[in-house]
């Protein structure tokens, strides 16, 4: 009996140390927009894969910059189609894994059931608030469309003075959320996540005030040895994804 029990533990042990050994890492740069649908796909790929996944959010620019500095990530999510273009003709990722993930859309937000009423130009030219989030222009796709959208619309010389902005459309969401701005341009993902529901008033920009949204995603040189990594973004790809994707408002190609 104790040989039995004995054999039995140092199978489980090894079927243990096999199934780890399967099971590999993949870190993760995302732009802040698509981080909390990330995080959804994210729990979906652990679960059916087994393998891990390690998530750092921030703004497409600023992971532009430290990948070129050897910052240690395996794939990068932009929320554009430049950066990811420009690190694969700098030789920092492998040649043609680069793909669309999705296309964002952008709406004016706040959390005031009240504030926003009819056409976003009507709201905007209305003057009834204090302050305008948006993402830096110079850093956040997120922040160069909405930029886009009030020069389209005649208000950026008059609205200027009124904005304030985030570092990325992360932060751009939370002035608006903490109230700092009463209502901003964001993600349409923001406002669908499951912890905001739709909740506030919103107007959802016309994608002809813009240019498209299309969000790119690349394996980089670190990570093309990783089946982790590989793994994730063909996880990406199939209908799971898809489905999250859509939920949080995202368009695909």
């Amino acid at each position: 009996m104790i040989i039995r029990i004995y054999t039995f533990a140092v199978l489980v042990f090894f079927l243990i140390l096999l199934t780890t050994a399967s099971a590999e890492g993949v870190r993760v740069a995302v732009a802040a927009n698509f981080r909390a649908t990330l995080s959804e796909i994210v729990k979906n790929f652990e679960r059916d894969t087994k393998h891990t996944a390690l998530v750092s959010s921030g703004s497409s620019g600023k992971f532009y910059a430290q990948i070129k500095h050897g910052a240690p990530f395996d794939v990068f999510f932009s929320a554009d189609v430049t950066r990811p273009q420009l690190i694969e003709e700098e030789g920092l990722a492998v040649p043609g894994s680069r793909f669309t993930y999705a296309i964002g859309r952008l709406t004016l937000w706040s959390p005031d059931p009240n504030m926003i009423k009819g056409e976003g130009l009507t709201v905007l030219s209305n003057g009834h608030f204090e302050h305008l989030a948006m993402a830096n222009p110079k850093t956040a796709p997120y922040g160069t469309a909405a930029k886009h959208i009030l020069e389209t619309l005649g208000l950026w010389n008059h609205l200027k003075g009124r904005i304030v902005q985030g570092e990325n459309i992360g932060q751009a969401f939370h002035f608006v959320y903490s109230q700092n701005a009463q209502l901003g341009f964001v993600a349409l993902s923001q406002v669908l996540d499951p912890k905001i529901n739709g909740a506030g008033s919103r107007w959802d920009v016309p994608e002809n005030l813009h240019e498209p949204l299309r969000q790119q995603a690349i394996l980089l040189i670190k990570g093309q040895h990783n089946k982790a990594a590989t793994a994730f973004l063909d996880y990406v790809k199939g209908p799971k994804a898809r489905t999250i994707l859509e939920q949080f408002g995202y368009g695909l190609e």
